[in-house]
């Protein structure tokens, strides 16, 4: 037989994998490679780069004491040759192996690299989705809009999951109604499991602390888990404390908690030490036990088999070029407040400084805060997608650039939101207590001190009125700005303009 070599990527570590599973480990042999193109691409935030390398690290390894030869590069090694593909063929020419499987990457650019890689490379589905590529086409095909909640039905046909025979449980597909509770006054967990760094760990922290220094976040302290024996302490905690009341609060935010009832499992399901259905089959457990009320263990499941499963079909669906789309057109640079300059907007500090210090904020934080600010301001929607991409821990293209491009900036033009998610100030401070501390006022609506997202809101509208004033969705916001005085929408222009030029002339704003 043609020995082969098993390519083995940061966001692939399981065990099930299917280019382990078609590997024999007698005589073929696992590649695994901390390279500076996959840790530069972006400036990807140092938490993010330390997870998967100690991650990575450890998984390697587990297979080693599971019998496999594995060649393992890091990224400090003198003849590291920089890229995966580099790598690949390095271990080639050593090894003699003249073929490499592997489990198809998450994003385009590195599928094109190893399509034309020098060395007979052959892709293998990643079945740890639920949905394939052929499935999610076949359920896609002449539909008119591809809307999330019809796929989630058929993922909960699939799995099962949920169901009573053929019908859901509570006789409802969807429990979001009651999942919109404002912010609590206190919080009764501590937050997610962390971990104390140990060896591998550390050793990784300081190459990271050397090699990343220039990069947004800190990386200490540091507590992700990096063992799959971890994720699944991190997955249990979760369900026992947390899960009970993430369905009510799940939209929250509060200056003080960053993480409310959230799981941050995310990262762990994202690079493979957790399955997403066994995450799913130990809520649904819960719920099932009397442990958990429906409206949690549905609005968790949702965001697994329905959301994630959604935008990975998206994202293959659309192609190479879809996070370049923009079809607003918008093409104002980032703002520096992104990055940790000051700003006054409290919400939007908060959320930036939340995600420097966690490389982490949940999805009403990046939606309805830095999402919602970028697409009011006409911030370039690519610029965005690459913020996002550097700056979360769970951030991998098939994933970030459908909730980025799509879903907050609308930039696809309506292939995954029936509308853009824009709202004024009044939604973030029924959901937070961010705006107790802000400079601006967000029951001013113009003049000094008016709350940015109330004069940008209408901005907006206003501005892309040709292309939503028929949106059914959108009817009753035009005809509210339509209602108001004419010298009154003069000046929520004139203020809005204002406002959006100091920006533009780097004032702190």
């Amino acid at each position: 037989m043609v020995k082969r070599l098993v390519l083995v990527l940061g966001d692939q570590l399981s065990q099930g994998l299917s280019a382990l599973r078609d590997g024999d480990r007698t005589q073929d042999i696992v590649v695994m490679a901390e390279v500076a193109e996959e840790a530069g691409y972006v400036k990807h935030h140092p938490k993010k780069i330390a997870l998967i390398f100690a991650a990575m690290r450890k998984f390697a390894q587990a297979l080693q004491a599971d019998g496999w030869d594995v060649q393992y590069t890091k990224l400090d090694d003198e003849d590291n040759a920089g890229s995966i593909v580099g790598e690949l063929l390095r271990r080639a020419q050593e090894t003699g192996a003249e073929e490499v499987i592997c489990t198809e990457p998450g994003e385009w650019r590195l599928i094109e690299k190893l399509k034309y890689a020098p060395v007979k490379t052959h892709l293998l589905p990643d079945d740890r989705f639920i949905a394939s590529h052929s499935e999610f086409e076949a359920w896609a095909e002449g539909r008119k809009a591809l809307r999330m909640e019809y796929f989630y039905r058929e993922m909960r046909r699939k799995t099962g999951l949920l169901m009573e025979g053929d019908k859901p449980a509570g006789d409802k597909w969807n429990f979001d109604h009651d999942n919109r509770k404002p912010a609590p006054d206190d919080v009764s967990v501590e937050g997610p499991l962390w971990f104390e760094p140990d060896a591998v760990v550390e050793e990784v922290l300081a190459l990271v602390e050397t090699r990343f220094e220039s990069h947004f976040g800190d990386l200490r302290p540091f507590g992700f888990a990096t063992t799959r024996a971890q994720a699944l302490e991190a997955m249990e905690q979760f369900v026992a404390q947390a899960l009970p009341r993430f369905g009510d609060y799940q939209d929250a935010m509060l200056e003080s908690h960053a993480f409310l009832y959230h799981a941050v499992l995310s990262p762990y399901i994202n690079i493979g030490l957790l399955d997403p259905l066994e995450v799913c089959q130990a809520v649904e457990k819960a719920w099932k036990k009397g442990d958990v009320p429906i409206n949690a263990a549905e609005g968790f499941i949702r965001q697994i088999i329905g959301w994630r499963e959604y935008v990975r079909g998206i994202y293959f669906l659309e192609g190479p070029e879809y996070p370049k789309r923009n079809i607003l057109k918008h093409d104002r640079d980032l703002p520096a407040f992104y990055w940790g300059a000051e700003t006054k907007m409290n919400c939007v500090s908060h959320a930036v400084e939340q995600t420097r210090e966690h490389a982490y904020a949940h999805h009403i934080q990046r939606l309805m805060v830095t999402g919602n600010f970028a697409l009011l301001a006409g911030v370039d929607p690519h610029h965005v997608h690459e913020w996002y991409l550097e700056v979360y821990a769970d951030a991998f293209e098939w994933v970030e650039s459908p909730n980025t491009v799509g879903m907050s900036q609308f930039a696809d033009g309506g292939v995954i939101a029936s509308k853009p998610y824009v709202s004024s100030g009044a939604y973030i401070n029924r959901m937070s207590d961010y705006c107790k501390g802000c400079a601006y006022k967000v029951s001013v609506k113009t003049g000094e001190g008016a709350c940015p997202f109330n004069l940008l809101y209408w901005h907006f509208l206003d501005r892309h009125r040709d292309r939503f004033k028929d949106n059914a969705r959108m009817g009753n916001m035009y005809r509210t700005w339509d209602r108001m005085d004419g010298d009154r929408r003069e000046t929520v222009l004139k203020d809005a303009e204002s406002w959006l030029a100091r920006l533009d002339a780097g004032e702190v704003v």
